[in-house]
């Protein structure tokens, strides 16, 4: 679909336009379903581009030698 082609930002954008729309209450509730169910797939497409990035993150840490050394990053609150 569309979401996977946007970016990060621009599905946040879109996000929040879609909480703004349903924060005001005066759509009529067939469009207020389908502004939900756009939102809950824009809210798991940027979960798993967030994940993905997380992935990617290395953190570097003073090896024996002194040098940097590239270690997978690894969730401090586990």
């Amino acid at each position: 679909m569309t979401e996977k082609k946007k970016s990060f930002e621009d599905q946040i954008s879109r996000l929040e336009e879609i909480v703004s729309l349903m924060e005001k209450g005066d759509a009529p509730l067939a469009d207020s379903l389908a502004l939900f169910e756009e939102g809950t797939k824009l809210v798991a497409a940027c979960s798993k581009q967030l994940d993905t990035a997380e992935q990617k993150v290395v953190k570097l840490m003073k090896g024996p030698d002194g040098a940097p050394v590239e270690q997978p990053f690894e969730d401090s609150e586990s």
